[in-house]
C-alpha cells in the first residue's frame, strides 16, 4: 500500500491509530498518531513503496533507540517487515529555535546555554556512534516543559542521503551555525535549512562576518568560539573539532541559566514567512504546519553518519524561550477559537510539523486573568496575617496556639560528599573479551589517598583498540542519590569520563549525565538536572595518549534522596 493512500485512522502494528498527516515529502510522510496501547501522541513516519532507503532509515532508527541523552527525541518502535515500514518517535511540543529568533537574537547568556545543551545531546549521540549531519534552526526546540530536545539525529541524515567524511567536525560546524543564529538571528549556512536571513559574508572570502560584526555586546569568548565552529580564523586558537570540545569551551564562558517557567503573553508574535523551499501545508490540517523536504545532496566521500546510525503531553502554561521574550508564531493554518500558541514538533524528517493546540487565551483576557491572580493573592496574603495576627499574642492565644501557626519550611538539603558502600568494575565489550585489570585495586578509587591509582590495560589505540566502548568503575552508593557532580583525580589529561547515573547496574540501562575531557589532577564533571539513582558509573569512553585509563580519587557530591 502506497504512503498517498494511507488514510488518517488506519492503524500500523494494531496499535498506532493515525490521526492527522502533518507532511508528505520526499517519499515519505510524517503523522501525528496515537499510541493506543500507552494512550500517548507520537510521531509516526511512514514511507512510499519505492522509497530507496527504508532499511537504512529503520536501521538508524533503531540505533538511536538506544541512545539515552533525554535531550535527544526518543525513538520507541520501527519496523520494516510488513506492508508499511515506520519509524514511532516522540511527540515534542514546543517552540523551534527559527521560531524563538522570529523577534530577534537571544540575549548572549541564555544563546550559549541553549547551544551548551545542544552540543552535549549532540556529543552524546556521538559516543554512540551516531551523527545529525543536518542540524537545523528547525531541529532545536525549547519544549513546553522547559527542556532542549533535538530532533532528527541519525535518522534525518538517511532521509536526506547526506554524507559527511568527517561526521563531527560536520556536526560542530552546524552547531555553530545554530549558536551564530541565536545570537544575531541570521543563520551562516545552507540557506535552505532555514528561513532566516542569511548571515552577510565577507566579500573577498564568501566567509560570514564573525557575530559581534553583525550585534554589539557579543562576548569576545562567545564570538571566538562560533569563529572556530564555522572555520573563521581566530588567531592563536585552533578549530573546534567535535562537540564534545565545543560542550567544554561553552562551558568556559559566561552563560544565563534559561528560565523554567512561562509569564502571561498578552501580545501575539507577527506572522513569520515561510523559506521559499517549503513543502506546501496540508489543507487538512487544523494547526500551523511547515514541512522542509528532505534536499538531495550528491554523496560525498564514503562515509555515512549512519554506523548504522540512532506523548502527548498535557496542555500547560508554556515557558519563556531562551531569549526571554515569546518567539514569533506562524499565522498560516486555522486555529482553535482560544486562541492557542502551542507549536508541536513531532520527529524524524528534515522539516518539522509545528501545530497549534488548545490551552491559550485572547490575549486581554489573560491580562485580566493575571490582574485577578495578582489581587488574589494579596488577599490571601492579608487574610492570613489577620488571621496569625488574632492567633498571636496580641489577642491572648497560648503558647501552643501561637506556635501551631508558625510552622517553619523544611530545609534545603545541603550537597555534601556521599558515602560509596562498594565499588564493583564496568565495562562494555566489543568481541566479548573483558579488561582483566578493571576488577582489581578498586578500594583505591575511594580511599582518599590520591598516590595509588586503579588502572586499566594498555590498549592499541585511544579507542581501546576496537575491543570495548568504555571502561570504568561503577559505584554502589547503597541507596537512591541526588548527585549534583563527580570529582574525579587522574594522573593524566586527554582522555574522556563520562558519568552516568540510574538504578540498574549495567552500563547500558544508566543515563549519561555529564562528561569531560580530563586534566591532569581533579576534574570535575557537573551534573545536568541533579539526576538521581543508586548507582553512579564512571568510566573512560576515550583512553588519554599513554593508552591506559587511570584513576586514583572520585568523590561524589548531592543529596540523599527523600
Amino acid at each position: 500500500m502506497s504512503t498517498s493512500v494511507i488514510e488518517p485512522g488506519t492503524r500500523l502494528a494494531g496499535r498506532y491509530r493515525l490521526e492527522e498527516r502533518i507532511s508528505d515529502a520526499g517519499g515519505s510522510a510524517l503523522w501525528k498518531a496515537i499510541d493506543e496501547i500507552l494512550a500517548r501522541a507520537v510521531a509516526v513516519r511512514t514511507f512510499d513503496p519505492d522509497f530507496p532507503r527504508v532499511h537504512e532509515v529503520v536501521t538508524s532508527a533503531r540505533a538511536a533507540s538506544r541512545l539515552t541523552d533525554p535531550r535527544l527525541t526518543q525513538v520507541f518502535d520501527a519496523d520494516d517487515s510488513g506492508e508499511n515500514a515506520y519509524v514511532v518517535s516522540e511527540w515534542v511540543v514546543g517552540e523551534t529555535l527559527e521560531q524563538m529568533l522570529g523577534k530577534g537574537p537571544l540575549e548572549p547568556g541564555r544563546a550559549t546555554t541553549l547551544l551548551y545543551e545542544a552540543a552535549e545531546a549532540i556529543a552524546a549521540a556521538h559516543e554512540g556512534g551516531l551523527a545529525h549531519l543536518c542540524l537545523s534552526p528547525r531541529d532545536l526546540v525549547w519544549t513546553n516543559g522547559g527542556t532542549v530536545k533535538l530532533l532528527g539525529v541519525a535518522t534525518d541524515a538517511v532521509l536526506a542521503d547526506r554524507y559527511a567524511e568527517d561526521p563531527a567536525q560536520q556536526d560542530v560546524r552546524s552547531l555553530g551555525g545554530l549558536l551564530y543564529a541565536a545570537l544575531t538571528a541570521h543563520w551562516p549556512l545552507d540557506p535552505d535549512r532555514s528561513s532566516l536571513p542569511a548571515a552577510p559574508s565577507n566579500d573577498a572570502e564568501g566567509m560570514p562576518l564573525p557575530p559581534r560584526r553583525l550585534r554589539a555586546g557579543v562576548p569576545l569568548a562567545v564570538d571566538s568560539i562560533v569563529c572556530r565552529c564555522l572555520g573563521i580564523e581566530v588567531p592563536g586558537q585552533e578549530p573546534l573539532a567535535d562537540p564534545t570540545a565545543l560542550a567544554k569551551a561553552l562551558r568556559g564562558v559566561p552563560r544565563t541559566p534559561l528560565p523554567l517557567f512561562a509569564g502571561l503573553n498578552t501580545h501575539p508574535a507577527p506572522p513569520q514567512r515561510p523559506a521559499s523551499g517549503q513543502a506546501q501545508r496540508s489543507s487538512s490540517s487544523s494547526s500551523r504546519q511547515h514541512e522542509q523536504p528532505p534536499p538531495t545532496r550528491p554523496r560525498q566521500v564514503n562515509r555515512h553518519a549512519r554506523r548504522p546510525p540512532t506523548a502527548g503531553s498535557p496542555q500547560r502554561t508554556v515557558p519563556d524561550p531562551p531569549g526571554g521574550r515569546r518567539p514569533a508564531r506562524h499565522a498560516t493554518g486555522r486555529h482553535s477559537s482560544v486562541g492557542s500558541r502551542t507549536t508541536q514538533a513531532g520527529s524524524l524528517g528534515s522539516g518539522r510539523p509545528l501545530s497549534g493546540g488548545p490551552g491559550g487565551l485572547p490575549g486581554g483576557n489573560r491580562a485580566l486573568l493575571g490582574i485577578a491572580a495578582a489581587a488574589l493573592t494579596v488577599i490571601v496574603g492579608l487574610s492570613a496575617w489577620a488571621i496569625s495576627r488574632s492567633d498571636g499574642s496580641e489577642g491572648g492565644a497560648s503558647p501552643s496556639a501561637k506556635d501551631t501557626g508558625r510552622q517553619s519550611q523544611p530545609s534545603t538539603p545541603q550537597v555534601t560528599k556521599l558515602n560509596v558502600e562498594n565499588v564493583s568494575p564496568a565495562e562494555e565489550s566489543m568481541n566479548g573479551r573483558h579488561d582483566e585489570s578493571i576488577g582489581e585495586r578498586l578500594g583505591l578509587v575511594t580511599d582518599g589517598d590520591t598516590r595509588r591509582e586503579w588502572e586499566t590495560q594498555t590498549y592499541a589505540d585511544v579507542n581501546f583498540g576496537n575491543l570495548a566502548k568504555g571502561l570504568g568503575v561503577l559505584l554502589d552508593m547503597g541507596r537512591p542519590v541526588q548527585v549534583s557532580s563527580v570529582k574525579v583525580n587522574v594522573p593524566e589529561g586527554g582522555g574522556t569520563l563520562q558519568v552516568k547515573i540510574g538504578d540498574g547496574r549495567s552500563p547500558g540501562s544508566l543515563t549519561s549525565v555529564g562528561r569531560e575531557v580530563t586534566t591532569p589532577g581533579e576534574t570535575t564533571i557537573t551534573t545536568t538536572g541533579r539526576p538521581s539513582g543508586r548507582y553512579v558509573l564512571v568510566w573512560f569512553t576515550k583512553l588519554p595518549p599513554s593508552r591506559k585509563g587511570k584513576i586514583s580519587e572520585i568523590t561524589v557530591l548531592g543529596t540523599p534522596r527523600t
